[in-house]
């Protein structure tokens, strides 16, 4: 006897490609905030810039919360999405 269960998972593509983007929007952010850095020697006044402290910081920050969202995300049901498709066709 073979039975063809189907396997239901947490996610389906749209939160894969939903988490893939945000993870890019934080890899972009912590490529934003580094940058050359001062030694023992000389101070480098440029890592106090506005693109290190305020730009980068808030691009992380943003892909962070896609990623939330991404993970909180409920996914469509088929099977419901297709009763309502049949019912708007019957009326």
């Amino acid at each position: 006897m073979k039975t063809t269960a189907k396997k239901v998972f947490a996610f389906d593509r749209t939160n894969f490609i939903l988490l893939a983007i945000g993870m890019a929007v934080v890899i972009v952010g912590m490529i934003l905030m580094s940058g050359s850095g001062s030694d023992e020697t000389t101070f480098n006044p440029a890592i106090f810039d506005a693109r290190h402290v305020k730009v980068a910081p808030a691009v992380s920050l943003f892909g962070y919360l896609f990623i939330i969202y991404a993970i909180l995300r409920r996914p469509r049901d088929k099977q419901s999405t297709d009763e309502t498709e049949i019912t708007k066709t019957e009326a």
